[in-house]
């Protein structure tokens, strides 16, 4: 190292000492040339032009934000898919809206409570109910009570407790009215009979607890994923300048996603969840690409280059790969499209506009902040930190494994396979199942645990079926043929086998009637399937099936479930088929090599098989349930292991398109394929390790959040992020290269006269490129 004050001259250097002794204050931009790759000339546009950059990706991100105010109207609405949409569609279609079914427990408390035939404080608090709504005229239509004529069925079997079910009544400008006036009574009831149970449950109450637990869990998330990343930053950097560069990029980029995403959400429908798959991911591949792109600037300025230098060569390699795995991302998650599913254009959407928007200011306003704030970037040292992490140096610890593991490849490698083969052993008895909203939350949301209890009570009581039945020559299909058979439907479902949990309700909107049947079993599991199928193939078409110009479609939770599997199911393996090619396709174009994209997809594989069998093995089968704060329910959220696989398909390319060219160039500097793999490892390990902590800790907000869905996608993630940073980076990666030896970087004949072929040694060429000394060619020596 050169003493503070010397100046410093050379390629990349300005000649004239800066404001830390260094001579680097203003790094000279590096001429224009019509040379490099498309990421080499757009990074250098940046650095000549620091101001235009920086200025142009914020006005980007603040004319984002502010055209959500440019856009008026309702947003798109998810479609459902199968019969379940169909209905949909036509409820849509009502000026009106269907009215609100809500449900009112009655229940003496404890197992030896009195039952309601025989317990005066039950019957005085039915009364009273129904006389508090009594006094909002309008708020409740068809109520029915256990004291009501023929009110038996409103009775549970065990005869402890009474259910009272009755409709919000519209019109649609006074339905929230309606409804805060039906809470306020069911409280009242409540504090007034406070020796009994009294709890409601029903579509709109369930509802608000949905919207209400994605509201917290996104402000949660929101609030704790910055925060961790900028101390994993700090640790990682060492120093404050360095460490908020990261957040600034990934802040900026989810703010305009964001506004995007509002603009786009008036033609695809991009719902609350989704929303927070969409920042966390945003945080973590901002981040990520960030990493990249700082660490190897760093490890180019240690090797004694010029600011102007080290961006130049960080653009032609980090920013490259930042490039190529931004794109991997995006098109693997566009896989989701052909599932045909609604609900998976939103994420697609989203993704992509994040992704996109994090690739693109990596390689346009990072090189420019950096070039703007030279040596400046390592300021704010960390104590005790700051002097070893702000120069990038090689992994000692990842270099004596990868060492180990070229030596003995088939005891590393078979051993390691064969962990995650035992790992991935739970996966083949994954039962896909949606989670009910009593399965999904806790019960520690009134609603929740109100219908838990009504469900143990009245099964099926809380998420009934709905079948919406319309006139085929348009006018009401409210017929004395159409009541007659809705009548009918308790008897053929009786025959067939099936039952009933409550009675069947009818409402009408506007030109439909709407049927209640609540069926069987908890909403998403065998039974409550077992009765829709019955309901479906049986009922109806014995009942409304044979009245004459009417037509009908069942929608409601177990429906929808139910149709999801479906669609899901018919195009998984064509969503798999998509990634799995498009994966081999992008590594062959970037590798110029056949073998490494098997290779590569082979340890993915290997890898999401390993987080399924952890995914089954804790949720499905209930371990650590009180650690994570669940209650397991027997299955895996039936869209969860697609999603997975997309987007872990696309973000482990990350890691492996980051390694495979730091292998690569050691490769072309005249490394041998075992010398090649050990330097790339090591020189890698501090970025990879880094990125893998980073998103790992991101994922594991997830856990952190209320509903099991979310903390499935967490645990699954997570895991999978650090099997694939860990025992297939260091281990499984190095052992199949060594394996391989020169053999990985061949390419046919046909294949290399059309794509060329890039692995070629090029000691001098590399050596300047890189910054480390060319190693001698090995020749025909095996590795």
């Amino acid at each position: 190292m050169l003493p503070k004050g010397k100046l410093l001259r050379g390629k990349g250097s300005s000649g004239r000492t800066g404001p830390d002794g260094t001579g680097e204050a203003r790094p000279r931009a590096p001429r224009p040339t019509s040379h490099g790759t498309l990421i080499e000339r757009v990074a250098g546009w940046s650095i000549r032009h620091r101001a235009l950059a920086i200025g142009g990706w914020f006005a980007l991100v603040v004319l984002a934000v502010l055209s959500t105010a440019l856009v008026s109207g309702d947003s798109a609405v998810t479609q459902d898919p199968g019969e379940s949409g169909v209905a949909q569609k036509v409820l849509n279609k009502q000026r009106n809206w269907e009215p609100v079914l809500e449900n009112v427990l009655v229940q003496s408390r404890g197992p030896d409570g009195r039952k309601f035939k025989d317990d005066p404080e039950l019957q005085r608090a039915v009364d009273d109910l129904a006389a508090e709504f009594g006094k909002s005229p309008g708020a409740v239509s068809q109520l029915r009570t256990p004291l009501n004529p023929q009110g038996e069925k409103q009775i549970s079997a065990d005869g402890r407790s009474g259910l009272v079910t009755f409709f919000v009544a519209g019109p649609n400008e006074k339905m929230d009215a309606h409804y805060d006036a039906v809470v306020a009574a069911v409280k009242k009831v409540a504090d007034e009979h406070r020796g009994i149970r009294v709890v409601q449950a029903g579509d709109q109450s369930l509802s608000r607890a949905v919207d209400d637990a994605v509201k917290k869990d996104f402000a949660s998330a929101e609030n704790t994923s910055l925060p961790i990343t900028l101390i994993i930053l700090l640790v990682v950097f060492g120093a404050l300048v360095a460490a908020a560069i990261p957040l600034l990029l990934a802040a900026t980029a989810v703010a305009a996603a964001f506004g995007l995403i509002g603009v786009l959400g008036q033609w695809v429908a991009v719902n609350s969840a989704v929303s927070s798959m969409i920042l966390l991911i945003g945080v973590a591949v901002s981040i990520d690409y960030s990493l990249f792109y700082l660490r190897r600037e760093r490890e180019e300025r240690a090797a004694g280059r010029g600011i102007a230098e080290s961006l130049r060569i960080t653009a032609k390699t980090s920013g490259h790969v930042v490039a190529v795995s931004g794109v991997t991302v995006m098109l693997c998650v566009s896989g989701l499209l052909f599932s045909g599913l609604d609900v998976f254009r939103g994420l697609t959407l989203g993704t992509v506009v994040i992704v996109g928007l994090a690739m693109i200011g990596s390689v346009t306003v990072l090189p420019a902040l950096l070039a703007t704030l030279g040596r400046w970037v390592d300021k704010g040292r960390i104590p005790w930190l700051g002097r070893r992490r702000t120069t990038a140096l090689e992994s000692r610890t990842w270099r004596a494994l990868a060492q180990a593991v070229v030596k003995r490849p088939l005891v590393w490698g078979g051993a390691a396979a064969a962990a995650l083969v035992v790992m991935a052993l739970p996966m083949f008895s994954m039962h896909l199942q949606d989670a009910a909203v009593v399965n999904s939350l806790p019960r520690s949301a009134p609603a929740v645990d109100a219908a838990i209890r009504m469900q143990q009570a009245f099964p099926g009581a809380p998420t009934p079926a709905r079948v919406a039945v319309w006139n085929v020559d348009g006018g009401s299909p409210d017929t004395p043929q159409v009541r007659t058979a809705v009548r009918g439907l308790h008897d053929e479902i009786t025959a067939s086998g099936g039952r009933l949990a409550g009675p069947v309700s009818t409402v009408r909107v506007d030109d439909l009637l709407v049927v209640r049947v609540p069926l069987a079993g908890s909403g998403t599991d065998p039974a409550s399937h077992r009765a829709l199928t019955t309901l479906r193939e049986t009922a109806l078409p014995a009942t409304l099936g044979k009245v004459q110009g009417v037509e009908y479609a069942t929608a409601g939770r177990t429906a929808f479930a139910h149709d999801f599997a479906q669609q899901l199911g018919k195009r998984t393996f064509v969503v798999i088929g998509f990634v799995l090619v498009l994966a081999f396709a992008l590594l062959l174009l970037a590798f110029r090599s056949v073998v490494i994209p098997l290779v590569s997809i082979a340890l993915n594989l290997l890898s999401m098989g390993a987080s399924y069998g952890i995914l089954t093995w804790v949720f499905q089968d209930g371990n650590l349930s009180s650690l994570l704060d669940f209650t397991p329910y027997g299955g895996v959220a039936e869209w969860l292991p697609l999603f997975m696989f997309v987007v872990l398909f696309g973000l482990s390319m990350d890691y492996h398109i980051f390694i495979l060219s730091r292998i690569r160039e050691r490769r072309q500097a005249g490394a041998t394929p075992r010398e090649a793999v050990v330097d790339g490892i090591a020189a890698s390990a501090g970025v990879v390790t880094s990125a893998a902590v980073i998103m790992t800790a991101v994922f594991t907000i997830f856990i952190t959040l209320s509903a099991i869905e979310n903390k499935m996608m967490g645990v699954g993630m997570a895991v999978a992020i650090l099997i694939d940073a860990t025992v297939v980076r260091g281990v499984l990666l190095p052992a199949a290269m060594s394996l391989l030896g020169h053999r990985a970087w061949e390419l046919p004949r046909g294949l290399e006269r059309l794509l060329g072929r890039n692995d070629r040694p090029r000691p001098e060429a590399a050596a300047a490129d890189s910054g480390h000394p060319a190693r001698p060619v090995e020749g025909a020596r095996h590795p």
